[in-house]
C-alpha cells in the first residue's frame, strides 16, 4: 500500500458495510468494522500512529459468525460505495 488513504475514504469504507456494523471496539459476535485512527488508537495522534505503524487508513474489521457469502458480498459493495464517494 504505496499511497496515503485519507481518512474520509476509510470512513466512507466503513460507514457503506450494510451488514457489518461500525464499532469503535471490537468483541461481539456480530462482524464489526472499526477505524483505529478514529477510535482505539486517537490518543496516539498521527505521529503516534505513524510509529506504531498503524495507518491512517487501516480499517479494522472483526470477522462474526454471519454467512461467509453475505460478509463477502457486503464488503464488495462497500467498497464500491465508498469508491463512488471519493
Amino acid at each position: 500500500m504505496g499511497r496515503t488513504v485519507r481518512l474520509a475514504s476509510v470512513e466512507a469504507l466503513v460507514n457503506a458495510f450494510q451488514l457489518v456494523k461500525h464499532a469503535p471496539s471490537l468483541g461481539g459476535v456480530e462482524s464489526l468494522a472499526s477505524i483505529p485512527a478514529t477510535t482505539s488508537h486517537i490518543q496516539l495522534g498521527t505521529e503516534g500512529r505513524a510509529r506504531a505503524g498503524i495507518p491512517e487508513g487501516l480499517v479494522r474489521v472483526s470477522v462474526g459468525i454471519e454467512d461467509v457469502e453475505d460478509l463477502w458480498e457486503d464488503l464488495d459493495q462497500a467498497i464500491v460505495r465508498a469508491a463512488t464517494l471519493r
